[in-house]
């Protein structure tokens, strides 16, 4: 993939840039601190918490990308001693020469979390794996609109590649998608705070709030499925 280049973000983890898009793939302020803030904080950690911390919990993830938001889940379930069961649609999965590359178990400041990260990575695509007792991934190599599952899920990360970049991932059909994969009180949470998403995830039922962003970042939206 000559077109993605492996970049230093401020918090000094590492992104991608994708040169054809002309993207990050997380915020140049720091991909860690974004995903920890946007995805474990607000989403994560909030459904469990106003759920009645449940010991287990569904992630469904719209853009496996780096893999580093499912290196986090993975942390935050041995942590939490909670099952977490969690599935991410990629439809370009990255080579792993570049993934080998990337800084995130150094950053979280967990070297035992290397072997995580890399059998999050050589798990087969397509099929369930268990990568320990607190933690399963099922990675699945297709588009949103293509998805097909009868299972609910609690929580949905949604990163995908900005509004202004792939306007098709955020359409009011799409995010209908993600309102039905979700269970009553589930939460769906994003990076973006674009108008137009929060009148979107409104029509389609979501209660909406925008939050304060992760460092370097005004806003960002949740929803919540009541």
């Amino acid at each position: 993939m000559s077109d993605i280049k492996i970049i230093i973000t401020e918090d000094g983890s590492h992104s991608l840039y994708h040169e054809d898009l002309k993207e990050t793939y997380h915020s140049f302020h720091g991909a860690l601190q974004e995903s920890v803030h946007v995805f474990i904080e607000k989403g994560l950690r909030f459904w469990r918490t106003k759920s009645g911390l449940p010991k287990e919990v569904n992630i469904f993830e719209v853009g496996f990308g780096t893999g580093l938001n499912a290196l986090l889940a993975a942390q935050f379930a041995k942590e939490n001693g909670v099952k977490i069961n969690f599935t991410s649609i990629e439809p370009f999965p990255l080579d792993m020469e570049i993934i080998n590359q990337l800084n995130y178990p150094t950053s979280i400041g967990q070297d035992d979390l290397k072997l995580t990260y890399e059998q999050l990575h050589t798990s087969e695509w397509g099929k369930k794996a268990e990568i320990n007792p607190f933690f399963s991934v099922h990675k699945i190599k297709t588009k949103l609109e293509n998805f097909q599952t009868d299972e609910k899920f609690d929580v949905l990360f949604f990163d995908a590649f900005a509004p202004s970049k792939q306007a098709e991932l955020w359409t009011a059909d799409l995010l209908q998608k993600c309102y039905n994969l979700l269970r009553s009180g589930g939460v769906f949470t994003t990076y973006s705070a674009k108008g137009q998403l929060k009148r979107d995830l409104k029509s389609v039922g979501f209660e909406v709030e925008t939050l304060p962003g992760p460092p370097g970042k005004k806003e960002m939206v949740r929803g919540i499925v009541n």
